[in-house]
C-alpha cells in the first residue's frame, strides 16, 4: 500500500485545485460569451421584426404555438416583458456567476463536486432565455430570437401532428396542427420547432420561404 506524506498530499489537492479553477474559469468564460451574444442577437431581432412579412395580424400571432407550454406567440419588441427578462436577467446572471466563480477560487464552495457547480452555471444561463417566435422577413428569418439570413438555412421541414405522432395528444390546439422546423447551416445545435395550428397559414409561410429559395421538406403522414 502506497503511502503519501502530508506534503505530497497537499501538493496533489494543490495541484487539483488549480486544475478545477481553470475548468471553472473556462465555464465562465463560454457562459459569459453565450449570454452577451444571445442578448445581442435578441436586441437585433427585435429591432427588425418591424419589417416582417408574416406574422402581421392577431390571427397570423395567434397560429403559431410555442412548445413546450403550447402558448400563442406575443410580437417581439424592446418594449415587451419577455424582452426586458432577457435584458436585465442577462445583467443578473452575470453578476451570479462572477460570485460563483469567485468562490470557486477563494473558498471551498461545492470545491468537491465538479458536476454539480458546472451544472448550477449551465441552470443560471438556461433560465435567460426568451419565448419562442418565428418572423418571415424580405431576406430572411427571425427564430427563437435570432435572425438568419435566407443563405444560412439549409433547409426548413413541414410535418403534420396526426395520431401516432410524437406530439399528438399534448394539446388539443397541437393536434392536426404542423410541426416546423428550420435546419441552420454549420450549426450543431439547432433550434427548437413551432407549431403551425392551421393549413392554410401554413401555406402563407412556406410560400414566403420558397420565394426567398429556401428549400422545403414536406413529410408525409404517418400510415
Amino acid at each position: 500500500m502506497v503511502k503519501y506524506s502530508k506534503g505530497e498530499f497537499l501538493k496533489d489537492k494543490g495541484k487539483l485545485r488549480i486544475l478545477t479553477n481553470l475548468l471553472f474559469t473556462v465555464i465562465f468564460l463560454f457562459s459569459v460569451i453565450y449570454l452577451i451574444r444571445y442578448r445581442l442577437n435578441l436586441k437585433k431581432a427585435a429591432e427588425i421584426s418591424k419589417d416582417a412579412l408574416y406574422p402581421l395580424n392577431k390571427s397570423e400571432f395567434a397560429s403559431l404555438l410555442l412548445p413546450v407550454e403550447w402558448k400563442e406567440m406575443t410580437p417581439l419588441t424592446k418594449h415587451t416583458k419577455s424582452y426586458q427578462y432577457v435584458k436585465w436577467g442577462t445583467v443578473v446572471a452575470l453578476f451570479i456567476l462572477a460570485v460563483l466563480l469567485a468562490l470557486v477560487f477563494t473558498t471551498e464552495f461545492l470545491g468537491s463536486s465538479f458536476f454539480s457547480l458546472a451544472y448550477l452555471f449551465y441552470l443560471i444561463i438556461s433560465l435567460v432565455r426568451h419565448q419562442g417566435n418565428l418572423y418571415i422577413l424580405p431576406k430572411g428569418i427571425i427564430f427563437n430570437g435570432k435572425y438568419y439570413m435566407a443563405s444560412e438555412i439549409h433547409h426548413y421541414e413541414t410535418e403534420q401532428i396526426v395520431r401516432w405522432h410524437e406530439l399528438y395528444g399534448y394539446h388539443s390546439r397541437v393536434d392536426n396542427g404542423y410541426k416546423l422546423t428550420f435546419d441552420i447551416k454549420r450549426k450543431i445545435f439547432q433550434p427548437d420547432y413551432i407549431i403551425v395550428e392551421d393549413s392554410s397559414l401554413l401555406q402563407q409561410i412556406t410560400a414566403l420561404l420558397d420565394q426567398q429559395g429556401i428549400k422545403g421538406v414536406h413529410k408525409k403522414e404517418p400510415i
